[in-house]
């Protein structure tokens, strides 16, 4: 990312503490992650320890200090959602991606990420591809989801 780029977005939010997270997430949007060079020059430009946007950085979950893959794919393992197999589903996407939750695939089109609780449990278990909710998955139907997704890619 040219750290021009990274200058204007500081700039334009007057370099205002308050609005370090928008910040970072405005910077965020351009390569899918804050890189170390990124985090530098947000620190230099607004005289915050660079340890203080560290921590936020891996604090917030929106926030992503590696490369993200094209396609974004997040599981619910909340307790709706394991009671009715949300396990299986992880394992089948571990297994098909060949991914561990946390990481991107090789060809960098899919990151896989598993969280607590997504709030939609009436419709569990929930896989949600790109930011899009897909309810009442198995391990059928999630498969049959990741093999439409690697056709649009």
């Amino acid at each position: 990312m040219e750290l021009s780029v990274v200058d204007e977005i500081v700039d334009v939010h007057k370099r205002k503490s308050w609005a370090l997270i928008s910040i970072l997430q405005d910077i965020q949007k351009y390569d899918g992650y804050l890189s170390q060079e990124v985090l530098r020059r947000v620190s230099e430009r607004m005289e915050i320890p660079l340890t203080r946007l560290y921590g936020m950085a891996t604090f917030y979950k929106t926030l992503n200090l590696t490369p993200q893959g094209k396609h974004n794919i997040t599981i619910c393992s909340g307790t709706a959602c394991h009671v009715r197999g949300s396990d299986r589903i992880l394992k089948e996407i571990m297994n098909f991606l060949n991914v561990e939750p946390g990481g991107t695939t090789e060809d960098g089109e899919f990151t896989l990420s598993v969280v607590n609780c997504l709030g939609a449990c009436a419709i569990g278990p929930i896989v949600v591809v790109d930011g899009k909710y897909n309810g009442k998955m198995n391990a059928s139907k999630v498969k049959n989801l990741l093999v439409k997704c690697r056709r649009k890619a």
